[in-house]
């Protein structure tokens, strides 16, 4: 059951009374297909007052990367604000006809697939001006149990990438939000409702739930799986198959030999995945108008599959053929998350290598950081369940001024029961590493440059925020 039925089944009174946005698209429906927008504007105790979309729009009908003004929405009358493009976080003047933020949007399981980014911007907004925020849960359609791909760096964040998470970091979007509440200290007044009924190994096929398409480019479910693997053939002269009818199963090049890659991937043992050869051409975008040979990617079994391991051999396999007409953008560092393996993969190091270099890092993200927050079994071996705890949170989330500069800072909190904290601003402990400031009256003053943390204590409560002075 999707978050949106737990919460107008048993929750209810955690929106009575209470002014209503929505933030969500063509994805945020019950398992009868009735919209989330019309269950709750048409539930007698519910003030629904605004909604709020992200990329494609919340009936998903504008192209990847297009701006989406805010208008009314025709149906309801209720104004509906952008979340993509100049305004990626709504702002205090979108927010003053709302007490509390819903979020119902379906993700697919990458770290570059935007929804989740619109989550971590809403939950900053709420943070700032007072919202309350609750993510009505959806499955994870590619499971969770698997989690592959570098940790994002520091030095790799984009909008597509402003948290640092793994390219698949099997999770919900609502034990992302969890795990994003604490270890940002965003100091979110969060509820999550819950699925009932999803297990961590279950993909999308299992849950019973019907699929509709997240995006223009993620028509069914083997698109929604294979996309965090194949993914990675973008930001190269390498076609990921847009522009036709299976984006992201069908993948190649105008020069690729399909029948000597189809050997070459069947040679390289990649488990739950089989390929034939393809000759397609794309009606828009790379290679528009041009014949395209490669594979279509056929998903045999996909408990068995490694994503990332996937695309990259398909990325090395095909680079191999031509290595004079193979092209890698800056933007390849942004996408797979790390700042050394696009300099591996031109370099032709081994793909088992180049996973390798990444394996220490994520086994200690996975154990240390995501495994605290998983709220639905099977659960990893040594791993609870998380249950509540109290928060303390600082905004503003970026801290970048220069030297001789101030900026405010805001300290909330909420116990265990989400009860919020009355916080004497006099009582808060400060302290800045480095050196390279102070805080005083709640406000962080710039000395020199450097990167250092703020911490703020109240009581048994700790926040953490980094910060830049340049």
């Amino acid at each position: 059951m999707p978050g949106i039925e737990v919460l107008l089944d048993d929750p209810l009174k955690w929106v009575q009374d209470k002014r209503v946005g929505l933030i969500t698209n063509h994805t945020g429906i019950s398992s009868d297909l009735e919209s989330s927008i019309d269950l709750l504007y048409n539930h007698p105790e519910v003030k629904l007052t605004a909604l709020y979309g992200p990329e494609h729009g919340i009936r998903g009908d504008r192209k990847a990367g297009e701006y989406v003004e805010s208008y009314l929405d025709e149906k309801t009358g209720l104004p509906v604000y952008s979340l993509y493009g100049p305004t990626w976080k709504p702002t205090e003047e979108m927010l003053e006809d709302v007490d509390v933020l819903l979020f119902d949007i379906q993700d697919i399981g990458s770290n570059v697939y935007t929804y989740i980014y619109t989550l971590g911007f809403a939950m900053e907004a709420g943070a700032e001006h007072d919202k309350q925020l609750i993510v009505l849960d959806r499955p994870n359609p590619i499971g969770g149990t698997k989690v592959e791909g570098p940790v994002r760096s520091k030095d790799a964040v984009s909008f597509m990438g402003r948290f640092l998470l793994p390219v698949r970091h099997g999770m919900t979007i609502g034990e992302l939000a969890v795990m994003w509440n604490h270890e940002y200290s965003m100091g979110v007044d969060l509820k999550i409702a819950k699925l009932k009924g999803w297990k961590r190994n279950m993909y999308f096929s299992d849950t019973g739930l019907p699929w509709v398409m997240t995006s223009p480019n993620i028509p069914t479910e083997k698109t929604a799986y294979l996309y965090t693997g194949t993914e990675l053939l973008d930001d190269t002269s390498l076609s990921t198959g847009l522009g036709t009818t299976r984006p992201f199963e069908l993948v190649g090049a105008p020069w690729i030999d399909s029948e000597a890659l189809v050997e070459e991937m069947g040679n390289r043992g990649i488990l739950g995945v089989k390929f034939r050869p393809a000759y397609f051409t794309p009606m828009f975008g790379k290679y528009e108008g041009e014949l395209v040979t490669g594979v279509q990617v056929h998903l045999n079994d996909p408990e068995k599959v490694d994503l990332v391991a996937l695309g990259l051999n398909l990325v090395d396999s095909m680079r191999d053929q031509s290595p004079d007409k193979f092209e890698m953008t800056g933007s390849y560092t942004n996408l797979i998350g790390n700042t050394d393996v696009p300099e591996m993969i031109k370099k032709n190091m081994p793909i088992d290598r180049i996973i390798a270099s990444w394996k220490e890092g994520l086994d200690e993200w996975i154990k240390n950081v995501r495994n605290k927050y998983l709220m639905y079994p099977p659960f990893p071996a040594e791993t609870k369940p998380y249950r509540p705890k109290g928060i303390l949170g600082i905004s503003p989330l970026d801290l970048a001024v220069s030297p001789g500069q101030t900026i405010a800072l805001a300290v909330k909190g909420y116990d265990k029961h989400g009860k919020g904290l009355e916080i004497d601003p006099h009582l808060i402990d400060w302290t800045v590493s480095n050196d390279i400031g102070y805080v005083e009256n709640s406000t962080f003053h710039a000395v020199k440059k450097g990167n250092a943390q703020i911490t703020a204590t109240y009581g048994k409560y700790k926040a953490n925020r980094k910060a830049i002075v340049s």
